[in-house]
């Protein structure tokens, strides 16, 4: 299923954002509860999205069990304005009968995109981050449905299972590495714990997405 075709189709609309030099703009931290700006996009069933507290604060809960639906956040921005994306994940485990390199295995624990929509919708572009089921830490790999949609395993495998990492990418640097050309405006931040391929169940949490300028 070409999901970041689906994805984009909740995209026109959005206004492009600039940025001041060292400025932070927050995504989400889920503190007030889960924005309106969120849009859900349901793909095969549902996974379940709720606000919850830990010691920490608020933060967003997913649990699919054989579904696939995502939360789309509308922000269009450029790249060269803001090119830092950052968040937390935690996951409660992997997804051991998955494989990212096959159609029937693509599912993940937790995943953050990164979407460019393209007014010929095949033509979409997505970096999908992603916590790796054996895809080694720091792979890239596309898609199984499609060149357009690369996948970065910024966090893989057991060993940081249920502890709460930050992770931080330099999404223009990303993108010219993964499509070798200078990325068009992003059209939405998304976020998506599915399961639907394999069958299996996963939990993960977010926190605090936002982006940057260096």
């Amino acid at each position: 299923m070409q999901r970041r075709i689906l994805f984009s189709l909740l995209l026109l609309g959005a206004g492009v954002a600039t940025a001041l030099a060292g400025e932070i703009l927050r995504i989400d931290d889920f503190e007030q509860g889960l924005s309106p700006r969120w849009e859900e996009k349901s793909f095969r069933g549902k996974t379940s999205y709720q606000v919850v507290t830990e010691k920490t604060g608020k933060v967003l809960q997913a649990r699919s069990q054989g579904a696939a639906s995502g939360l789309v956040f509308k922000k269009e921005y450029l790249l060269q304005d803001y090119p830092i994306l950052s968040w937390r994940w935690k996951v409660k485990g992997i997804i051991p009968k998955a494989n990212e390199r096959t159609k029937n295995g693509d599912d993940y624990a937790a995943r953050v995109y990164v979407i460019f929509p393209h007014w010929f919708f095949p033509k979409t572009r997505t970096i999908s981050y992603v916590w790796g089921n054996t895809l080694a830490k720091g792979t890239t790999v596309p898609s199984p449905y499609t060149g357009n949609a690369m996948m970065v395993a910024v966090e893989s495998g057991t060993e940081k299972v249920g502890e709460w990492q930050r992770a931080k990418r330099n999404v223009l640097e990303d993108y010219r590495n993964l499509f070798g050309a200078e990325p068009p405006a992003v059209g939405a931040i998304a976020i998506m714990t599915d399961t639907d391929n394999t069958g299996a169940s996963a939990e993960a949490w977010y926190d605090d997405l936002q982006i940057e300028k260096p």
